[in-house]
């Protein structure tokens, strides 16, 4: 992974073998970046998209191998209550099988690169956006801090 600050925008090309969302959190932390949205493509080799399923709480997961091109990614990356980092990370990935292409879309738990990702990653200026639980949905959404 290399990358480098343009302005107030972090441009990051990650190479085979890396995984796109912790080394996304990785450049966050090395920056003291709070909080940010990102988005990108690229060429993933193993992908695990979710799905939440609201009834159980959980997340259903699907695991995504072979040539898989990443043609959206968009994220963002919050503080939780400990001030710990997370992400929120949405993909869309083609792929062929049996002769025929393929999407899949979803939550995303983790992408690993096959031959290149480009990623954009922007930080929030002027303030911090934060992560706060909510027990109806067992899920959490934004919150900003005063």
């Amino acid at each position: 992974m290399e990358y480098r600050r343009f302005g107030d925008t972090y441009y990051v090309r990650m190479d085979r073998g890396d995984e796109i969302i912790g080394s996304i959190l990785d450049v966050c932390r090395a920056e003291r970046i709070g909080s940010a949205i990102y988005t990108g493509i690229g060429g993933c080799g193993e992908a695990q998209i979710q799905t939440f399923l609201p009834k159980t709480g959980e997340f259903e997961t699907r695991v995504l191998t072979g040539m898989l091109e990443l043609v959206s990614l968009t994220g963002n990356v919050i503080s939780d209550d400990e001030g710990e980092l997370c992400h929120h990370t949405h993909a869309a990935l083609a792929y062929k099988e049996g002769g025929e292409h393929h999407v899949a879309a979803g939550h995303t738990k983790s992408l690993t690169v096959s031959y290149t990702a480009e990623i954009e990653l922007r930080p929030v200026m002027g303030g911090t956006i934060c992560k706060q639980y909510d027990p109806e949905t067992g899920t959490g959404f934004w919150s900003f801090p005063e």
